[in-house]
């Protein structure tokens, strides 16, 4: 990729809690301490804009030893078994015993995973998230078991850290991706993800699955809060953020861990929004579409990679040689490991069909590129790729290919040199500097949607009735993945974090507060006192959305919030009372019977255990809302067009219908100041081939209060031989501004940020006009033929 360089004229400030008094130094650097509330540690943040980051963080050099000979000479002691085994993923019940916290390392297991079969790699918890001390005397038994085989080759385990460590009892919940994309703040990103994964390595877990690449362009589809919005270049900054976070320069450093980027790719795009069905995604549209995120992320340096566990055009991910080593291997230059995803080969039989038996569908995805398979919860991969190796059915050079993959990586996160739990690491779970920088984020990660006549921020000191399934609920703020695989667990979130009615509580005082639960989240409960209470309150927050899911049993068919929810809200509007809506939810829920007739919306995009706090900061103007939509929040359920559609998609059709008028905007989110826009310059109005044109644009704070303003860069191509779409980001940057205050920031844009996939699947740069948008503000310049 053409290296961009992208100017400021002033480092834009990344944390403030507006409206509380501020701890600022302004160093040479550009680095700024910030305090989230002068209770708090002050917290390190740098922000630039969002290329010079993903410049400086796509070209960091890791600075580990290269393995490579000692990988080869492990690689000639090895017999087929051992190889096989290095390649083979089980699950923790494999090797254990018991349920929740009273599990337990079964001896017969272990020796049959370890020393029999050689095993690899474990994975996952056994139903509910694990003590440190727990992780610890499961992992060295492990790793004790390992030692004594004949090569010693130490096991790496993998975990799902999503959202934070939320397989690790007391370990700290940030927003999910969806609310980490809203902040619209790499920096952050990367923050969040390097304590994430400093707790996941202090429980002994050098491996995590994440991040997420999906692109999220489905709004049905159950994992999109898993995702960082529709948008590829927001997404590929972001997910290159949380590589770095994650890894660091070296991934065997103890507060590092091995990124994993899922699930390569088209998973998030299924034709019936729901998890793990087909999708028929033309190429020109997945290379235009899905392929940028993990081209970013290759070129990053992320080491691990799973694979899509549905099918693209027919044919299972798993089972394309095209995709897993034609593009991955050979087009994008990817050399570290690919792992499948849960079962996957033996899906391959069982659910698409393309392989009567468990052994031929091991061929087929063997031979098509998995390294290691995610069997994992029998020894059928194993025995069956043993059989194939020595039937000649898949290479040996293609065992000890992926087997390489699978030493290098066991080296590069230091298991060699440092296999069991260190003990000192216990000190680095659950820290009120991780605690401050989730309140952050969840402060940042929250969208405000629609203030009619200022409505917010609310008064302390007036009456106040909470209601709705999502205000007493830590579940609804952190989602699925969270300490149970599906986050359903009340009794495991932490009692110390308050809820959104708890956080309303405490700000504006308990005898200030009502709470009527009013209805569930699929059905009615006491609408009818939630009415009379509102009768006796100056004002009405509901809390309205969804609960937890993760995957498929987050299945839904309907985008709409379910109908109780919708009738509260209809019951609580008639009383005349203000009414303010919240919305808790890991996807857009339909609104659009309510959203024209309440006061206020405030969405809150999974902000995770901070969430109830952020929320009321915002609610009571203790922190001025700076977060931006990372998806086309849609007004009806079919009316799903991505903010970047074509432009005449958009069109009136002449019968009263306009195409396109969703409920709110990709980029839309409202602050408590107002900004101003003016003096968009280019530098030149024609460009050659090979060079950049340069913009600057002014931004003013025009409001009575500090703000920060998420600056958003478009580009339109007004003619192309693929219908050009009617405008893609290309830059942004987030500004923090005083009241009166203007920076103007410079962004320069090159040939490769005009290209676009051709009818040939190829990239292209064409000849022509190109629009430049921020705001409402317009300029165009011309790329010569020459």
């Amino acid at each position: 990729m053409k290296r961009i360089i992208i100017l400021f004229s002033v480092l834009a400030v990344c944390s403030q809690a507006f409206g509380v008094p501020q701890s600022r130094t302004w160093p040479a650097s550009g680095k700024v301490l910030v305090r989230a509330t002068d209770e708090q540690e002050p917290v390190n943040a740098e922000t630039m804009d969002s290329q010079a980051f993903f410049d400086s963080n796509t070209s960091a050099r890791y600075t580990m030893p290269d393995p490579s000979a000692k990988v080869e000479a492990l690689l000639k002691q090895m017999t087929l078994e051992e190889k096989v085994g290095q390649m083979t993923q089980l699950e923790i019940g494999q090797i254990t015993d018991g349920k929740e916290n009273n599990i337990q390392i079964n001896p017969a297991k272990l020796e049959k995973a370890i020393a029999r079969y050689g095993v690899g790699s474990i994975l996952n918890v056994k139903d509910i998230a694990l003590s440190i001390d727990k992780w610890h005397e499961i992992i060295g038994a492990i790793q004790q078991a390992a030692q004594r085989t004949r090569l010693k080759i130490p096991v790496i385990y993998g975990i799902d850290t999503i959202h934070g460590a939320n397989y690790l009892q007391g370990a700290t919940l940030f927003p999910q991706e969806i609310g980490m994309a809203a902040t619209w703040n790499p920096e952050l990103m990367k923050r969040a993800a390097e304590l994430a994964a400093m707790e996941t390595r202090a429980a002994a877990i050098p491996w995590n699955f994440s991040p997420v690449l999906d692109v999220g362009r489905s709004p049905l589809w159950p994992r999109l809060y898993e995702t960082f919005g529709e948008d590829p270049y927001l997404a590929k900054v972001m997910g290159v953020a949380s590589i770095r976070g994650y890894e660091g320069t070296n991934i065997a450093a103890k507060d590092r861990v091995a990124a994993c980027m899922k699930h390569y790719m088209g998973y998030s795009f299924p034709q019936s929004g729901r998890d793990r069905t087909p999708a028929w995604i033309p190429e020109i549209y997945l290379r235009e579409y899905f392929l940028p995120t993990f081209q970013a992320a290759v070129t990053a340096g992320a080491h691990t990679l799973m694979v899509n566990s549905a099918e693209i055009n027919g044919t299972p991910v798993h089972a394309s040689h095209y995709l897993l080593t034609e593009v991955l291997r050979n087009e994008l230059g990817f050399r570290g490991l690919v792992v499948s995803d849960w079962q996957d080969i033996q899906k391959l039989v069982t659910q698409h069909g393309i392989a009567a038996t468990e052994k031929e569908a091991t061929r087929i995805a063997v031979n098509a590129g998995i390294d290691m398979s995610m069997v994992p919860g029998d020894y059928g991969f194993s025995d069956n790729l043993m059989a194939l190796a020595r039937e000649g059915a898949v290479p040996m050079a293609r065992i000890d290919e992926a087997v390489r993959r699978v030493l290098r990586l066991k080296f590069d996160v230091g298991l060699f040199d440092a296999y069991m739990p260190d003990a000192a690491l216990k000190a680095n779970l659950g820290t009120a500097a991780a605690q401050a920088v989730a309140l952050q984020a969840a402060r940042e990660s929250l969208v405000l949607l629609k203030n009619d006549n200022g409505m917010l921020p609310l008064a302390k000191g007036r009456k106040v009735l909470v209601t709705g399934p999502t205000a007493d609920s830590l579940m609804a703020l952190n989602n699925g993945w969270s300490y149970v695989w599906q986050g359903t667990r009340a009794d495991l979130y932490p009692k110390d974090r308050p809820t959104i009615l708890g956080a309303i509580r405490a700000k504006a005082g308990e005898s200030n507060v009502a709470y009527v639960p009013g209805a569930a989240l699929e059905k009615e409960i006491n609408i009818t006192e939630a009415v009379n209470a509102a009768r006796e309150a100056d004002l009405v927050v509901v809390c309205l959305g969804e609960g937890a899911y993760a995957e498929t049993p987050g299945n839904i068919d309907d985008l709409t919030l379910p109908e109780a929810q919708l009738k509260l809200a209809e019951a609580l509007m008639a009383t005349g009372k203000p009414v303010v809506l919240v919305l808790a939810e890991g996807r857009p829920r339909i609104i659009n019977r309510i959203a024209d007739r309440v006061g206020a919306i405030l969405l809150a995009l999974n902000p995770g255990n901070e969430g109830g706090q952020a929320v009321a900061d915002v609610l009571f103007g203790d922190f001025n809302p700076c977060g931006k939509l990372p998806y086309t929040y849609p007004r009806h359920p079919n009316a799903l067009l991505a903010y970047d559609h074509k432009a005449w998609e958009a069109g009136d059709t002449g019968f009263g219908y306009t195409a396109y008028k969703p409920q709110f905007t990709f980029g839309y989110g409202l602050s408590y100041t107002t900004f101003a826009y003016s003096d968009l310059k280019l530098d030149k109005h024609t460009i050659a081939r090979g060079g950049e044109v340069s913009l600057s644009v002014t931004v003013k704070n025009t409001g009575a209060r500090a703000g920060k303003e998420v600056v958003p860069i478009y580009l339109r191509d007004v003619v192309a031989s693929v219908t050009p779409p009617g405008k893609r980001l290309k830059r942004f940057a987030k500004v923090y501004l005083e009241p009166g205050q203007s920076r103007t920031l410079t962004f320069r844009l090159g040939t490769s940020d005009l290209s676009f996939i051709g009818a040939d699947n190829k990239p292209v740069v064409e000849a022509g006009d190109f629009e430049v948008m921020v705001a409402g503000l317009k300029d165009k310049f011309t790329l010569t033929a020459k």
